[in-house]
């Protein structure tokens, strides 16, 4: 397990967990106690770039869109409104990429491919991180970002010929084969595939990548109970809210993941999954079936504990609110258990 002890050496990080409704943001300094750390919770950039395309949808204005692969939900909903309204849509190649990883699928439901921004349309700026707003933003506090950045975004890998939910969650079994070591769960060099991550690193050189699912388990992770609850077996599940990742945390090492969309799930449901789930009875093919990712619990979870402590964090908790399960309030915010967990796989230091 990383570790939790302080180091001499961390540097002032800027940590970001991109979901699909949020941004959680955390500016810490060693030398400042965490709960006085600059934080924020503002609109998901996907969020703020559905906005404005609602904003051009409204006006009757072609749009041009442009910048960085990002996150899709709010901002391909939108544009898929914006096409179904008779007005034109225009993306570069790599902004395109965030509609689907298929560019002729793009270009199928009426989106124009170009290099430049025709005249008449309007250009958005896409990408899961805009530095500049948050610089602009913070100023007026005198507050400086630091060059040391960790983000977290959602990405499904890049499958252009199949299924997105299937090909994600062949990366967590990878991740499980290769020993499920929760040191193992970010990248400073993330491979190829995982195209959205790579893209923050486009416009954040030098950022520490990981998961949404991977940092709210290691944030979790900074709550002092179930910290110590991991000896005996513990069970993460990170309620966010697009979606739900639960993970079978033993001592340093995850040997269960469940994935499943928030919105599927009613609190029978996932009462009914998560029981399943630390039983090893819950079938990889139920879950997808049910518009989920998928679920594989190693065989050696059943011998290693009995996984009887749930720990809830993230947005949509409320869901569990009536299943005795424990709330982490890592650091005393429920809501930064993420950033917590990126400071923690970027500095050691938390």
């Amino acid at each position: 397990m990383p570790s939790h002890r302080s180091q001499p050496n961390a540097r002032p990080t800027l940590a970001i967990d991109v979901g699909g409704g949020t941004q959680d943001i955390l500016l810490w300094q060693p030398d400042v106690p965490i709960e006085n750390c600059v934080k924020l919770v503002l609109p998901s950039q996907t969020v703020v770039v559905a906005t404005r395309i609602r904003r051009c949808t409204s006006q009757g204005l072609p749009i041009f869109l442009t910048g960085n692969l990002m996150g899709g939900g709010a901002c391909v909903q939108a544009v898929q409104e914006h096409l179904k309204r008779g007005y034109p849509v225009y993306a570069s190649l790599e902004a395109a990429l965030t509609i689907y990883d298929n560019l002729d699928r793009v270009k199928n439901m009426g989106v124009t491919l170009v290099e430049n921004s025709p005249p008449e349309a309007t250009p958005l700026i896409m990408g899961d991180v805009d530095l500049t707003a948050l610089t602009k933003a913070l100023a007026p506090f005198e507050v400086d970002l630091p060059d040391s950045h960790a983000v977290a975004v959602q990405d499904h890998g890049f499958s252009p010929l199949g299924s997105n939910r299937l090909f994600r969650f062949r990366i967590w079994r990878d991740f499980l084969d290769r020993g499920g070591s929760l040191d193992q769960l970010w990248y400073r060099e993330p491979p190829d595939y995982l195209t959205r991550m790579i893209a923050v690193q486009r416009d954040l050189p030098g950022a520490l990548v990981m998961d949404t699912g991977a940092a709210a388990i290691l944030g979790a992770l900074c709550d002092p109970l179930v910290a110590e609850k991991t000896e005996e077996g513990v069970v993460v599940l990170n309620l966010g809210n697009q979606h739900a990742v639960a993970s079978l945390v033993f001592r340093s090492r995850i040997v269960g993941i469940y994935e499943h969309h928030t919105g599927c799930l009613s609190v029978a449901k996932l009462h009914d999954h998560i029981e399943r789930f630390c039983q090893g009875t819950l079938s990889d093919e139920e879950v997808f079936s049910d518009h989920g990712h998928g679920c594989v619990t190693l065989p050696q979870a059943r011998d290693m504990s009995s996984f009887a402590t749930v720990v809830v964090t993230g947005p949509q908790r409320h869901l569990a609110k009536s299943l005795g399960y424990y709330f982490a309030a890592p650091y005393g915010d429920m809501m930064l258990s993420g950033c917590f967990g990126l400071i923690r796989a970027a500095t050691g230091a938390i």
